[in-house]
């Protein structure tokens, strides 16, 4: 799947916040890419390489799963980020 996600929590993706998309993405086994421009995408299993991307409260980013179980996949994290990383704000 591929479609664009908004990161809305005060503080973007911050160290907190990609640890546990990480650990999301981890979780499927498909491939999972992020960023801001389509040839441009980092592994979104990857720590360093999400941190990579600063993305900061309103950022639209590309998401990207392909593979075994990339639908659900997608849907997870699409909600993990609208709901704001579990953060308050």
């Amino acid at each position: 799947m591929l479609g664009r996600v908004k990161i809305v929590n005060k503080l973007g993706m911050h160290a907190r916040a990609s640890a546990k998309f990480v650990q999301v993405a981890k979780s499927f086994p498909c491939s999972i890419e992020l960023g801001y421009v389509e040839d441009q995408l980092v592994n979104g299993k990857s720590m360093m390489q999400i941190m990579t991307l600063a993305a900061t409260q309103g950022s639209e980013l590309i998401l990207k799963t392909y593979g075994e179980e990339a639908d659900a996949a997608f849907e997870t994290i699409e909600q993990l980020i609208a709901d704001r990383f579990g953060e308050p704000e």
